[in-house]
């Protein structure tokens, strides 16, 4: 596609993603950090009341805990570990939330030039689906993973390339939708 000399369109959408991006990033990181009780900048009160990071661990340890129960799986459970029955357990660090997948996919879909009933309903289960896909993740590393034995496997690595990927490809499908399907983005 020609770009006509006067749009800027694309250099808006380009800022707006990074300066989005970066917000969403280090806002996380920067709440993680107010929330956490060792911490420098330690606030009790949002630690208390709106700790979304914690609640979304619980989320996930959960949902994955929910689903190998379902499958039959004796499964144990606390705020960061999740640990199967004659399988193995996992621990559910900051980097397991995937916080900063969403953040790049949040600042893609809200900076991109579609309609907000189409971002929103993009965003929404965008999220929902990165998020299932953590939850499989993490009831598959609990089942399969062994720190000893994978030394060399950094499976946060994996699973990131792997989102990235799953991303990209449904991120060119939502793009192009409107070109090929006149009723497609909205």
């Amino acid at each position: 596609m020609i770009q006509k000399p006067g749009n800027k369109e694309p250099v808006k959408f380009i800022i707006t993603f990074i300066v989005l991006f970066l917000l969403f990033y280090y806002f996380n990181i920067f709440y993680f950090a107010i929330t956490l009780p060792n911490s420098r900048h330690y606030n009790a009160f949002l630690a208390t009341h709106f700790d979304y990071i914690n609640g979304l661990r619980w989320v996930l340890i959960k949902s994955s805990a929910g689903i190998l129960k379902l499958f039959g799986y004796v499964v144990v459970s606390n705020k960061y570990e999740l640990l199967v029955a004659g399988r193995g357990m996992i621990q559910v660090v900051y980097t397991c939330l995937g916080l900063g997948v969403l953040s790049f996919f949040a600042a893609f879909v809200i900076a991109y030039p579609k309609q907000m009933k189409a971002r929103l309903t993009f965003l929404f289960a965008g999220i929902f689906c990165i998020e299932f896909l953590n939850v499989i993740r993490l009831a598959l590393l609990a089942l399969y993973w062994n720190r000893q034995k994978n030394k060399i496997i950094d499976h946060h690595t994996l699973f990131n390339i792997f989102i990235y990927i799953v991303i990209a490809i449904t991120l060119y499908y939502w793009v192009t939708a409107k070109k090929n399907n006149p009723h497609g983005a909205n």
